[in-house]
């Protein structure tokens, strides 16, 4: 067991030093580029009876700027979004969405079916199937009476 000092503090002080950071994100310089930031497509993972379902956004996209692979059990999802010229250009005040490659890496577990993983690109999202096993399906097993 770690034992850790507690030290107390005034609760004006915490309700101080939260404002203070707040205030800071709040007001940050507008100059700066959020588009800079590497691009991070929001992944979701979902377990269904006989599949793990995934589904990664991609808006702006294109199909094929975009990998899987697996390898060593792990699927990796790759890529890359790219800026249109048009932002370089253009007389824009502020830049939000960002750009840039993208990699995203899970861990599968050790019962899905590799050679059955399908994947299909439509509307900005990547929808990837990855059958599991028999072996990891539920099994109901069938209880027999004895005959006295």
């Amino acid at each position: 067991m770690t034992i850790t000092r507690w030290i107390p503090r005034h609760p004006s002080i915490e309700f101080d030093e939260d404002l203070n950071r707040l205030w800071s994100q709040f007001h940050h310089d507008s100059r700066e580029d959020v588009s800079q930031v590497n691009f991070l497509p929001p992944v979701d993972i979902e377990e269904q009876e006989k599949v793990y379902h995934v589904a990664i956004e991609l808006p702006g996209v294109k199909k094929s700027d975009v990998k899987v692979n697996i390898e060593d059990n792990v699927l990796t999802i790759s890529g890359e979004k790219n800026s249109s010229e048009k932002v370089k250009d253009e007389n824009y005040h502020r830049v939000e969405r960002s750009y840039g490659k993208f990699r995203r890496c899970f861990r599968l577990p050790e019962l899905v079916d590799k050679n059955k993983i399908a994947a299909e690109f439509k509307d900005g999202i990547l929808n990837i199937d990855i059958p599991k096993l028999e072996e990891a399906l539920p099994k109901e097993i069938e209880i027999k009476s004895i005959k006295n």
